[in-house]
């Protein structure tokens, strides 16, 4: 099939070395380098505008079908056993509410045989801001290439203060440096916007519950710590307030709920038809369900995050392959089977790679890409980053004006 995205000549190694340093010190990329590997691609991915078009009209339609999803799980409490989520997660679930807060998620777009599909929706913290917005924008001004789709980091800066006042925490995990730049990035977006971000640990928030919540000292926060963290913190930081919905939150804690690889193993007792999502997302059965020597099941911890955990056979190494089984044996709950789609690798100056395409959907609105490609099917730490280009000018925003006449993604 003619791929419907293409890879440039690289940039020059002057060019390149110049786009380095800009997204270092001007955006905070801290870490551009892994290992021997350079992070940051010497070329883009270019798209079209059609292609574009279709992939956010996909992300959108699953997103709000997740939004459905989330608020009638988290009224159905025998349904929380069922995903994965620790047990003072399930207890602090019980008590939940869903504020009137931006919510950003990014799906994971593959390129495959049968079409687009997607293998997993980062709805807790999705990362990539930098990567799929100031990078493709600092790209584009040095290879002369066309524009970048959109910005995600700007996107939920304009969202977060449509909806509520300047004062906004930013809560992430300080010790780390990859979330502690991404924070960091989005403080200098929000201090251009005239508000008052203070990025600061999460057991450093004090919860007055015996004032309103407009007496807290934030208007909203943004929070960047993964939220099945949240019970390893001491008790002095009374995580769980992050579940009252006292104060506006992007995401609130309830996004677990969609967050879970185990997700789809809910569906079926289900009001919401979940029909993208079952068009998109590949078959999902319990890990006791399958026969894990068969090479067309992956095994996905419930909960894993950038890659970590992932088991293909035949792609892991024997050893990894071995581990993965076993934990996922041993124990089954916590764990999720996926059958395996064909991925299609794409020709690029560095020889083929597979690509994944992480579309940002933020306040309903698909707001940018956050583009990996790897050697190898599985698309985790080791991957590349790589910026998504437009060949041709992009409209300000994605929905270019008419958000339900856009044709539907092709599956």
């Amino acid at each position: 099939m003619n791929a419907p995205l293409r890879c440039p000549p690289p940039l020059g190694d002057e060019a390149y070395l110049a786009l380095r340093r800009r997204v270092i010190f001007e955006c905070g990329k801290w870490d551009p380098q892994c290992e021997d590997v350079q992070v940051l691609a010497r070329f883009p991915i270019v798209i079209t505008q059609q292609t574009w078009h279709d992939l956010a009209h996909a992300a959108e339609a699953l997103d709000s079908e997740a939004l459905d999803a989330e608020r009638e799980i988290l009224a159905r409490p025998d349904l929380h056993a069922h995903l994965g989520l620790p047990r003072a997660i399930r207890r602090a679930l019980s008590d939940a509410r869903i504020a009137d807060s931006p919510r950003c998620t990014r799906f994971d777009f593959h390129l495959t045989t049968d079409g687009w599909r997607i293998s997993e929706a980062n709805s807790d913290v999705p990362g990539g801001f930098i990567e799929g917005g100031a990078f493709p924008r600092l790209f584009s001004q040095i290879g002369k290439f066309g524009p970048p789709v959109a910005d995600p980091a700007q996107a939920l800066a304009d969202a977060v203060l449509r909806r509520a006042g300047p004062r906004i925490a930013l809560v992430h995990a300080t010790a780390y440096t990859d979330d502690r730049q991404v924070m960091l990035h989005l403080a200098r977006l929000f201090e251009q916007r005239g508000a008052e971000p203070v990025p600061l640990a999460p057991d450093r928030i004090r919860w007055n519950t015996n004032q309103p919540a407009d007496a807290l000292p934030f208007d909203s926060i943004v929070r960047f710590f993964p939220a099945e963290w949240l019970p390893n913190l001491p008790r002095r930081a009374q995580w769980q307030h992050f579940f009252d919905a006292g104060v506006p939150q992007t995401n609130p804690p309830t996004a677990l709920l969609t967050q879970s690889k185990r997700f789809p193993l809910v569906w079926d007792r289900l009001a919401t038809p979940m029909r993208r999502w079952r068009e998109l997302l590949p078959e999902t059965r319990d890990p006791r369900a399958i026969n894990p020597k068969h090479e067309d099941w992956i095994l996905k911890p419930a909960l894993g995050r950038v890659g970590d955990g992932i088991g293909m056979r035949g792609v892991n190494t024997p050893r990894e392959w071995r581990d993965i089984a076993r934990a996922a044996r041993r124990f089954p709950r916590w764990w999720a089977a996926q059958r395996r789609f064909q991925a299609l690798a794409i020709e690029t100056p560095d020889g083929p790679r597979f690509p994944c395409l992480g579309v940002f959907v933020i306040d309903g609105l698909a707001a940018g890409i956050y583009a990996r490609m790897a050697t190898r099917p599985l698309i985790d730490a080791r991957a590349q980053d790589v910026p998504v280009l437009l060949n041709q000018p992009a409209h300000a925003h994605c929905t270019c004006g008419e958000s339900h006449g856009r044709p539907a993604i092709a599956v």
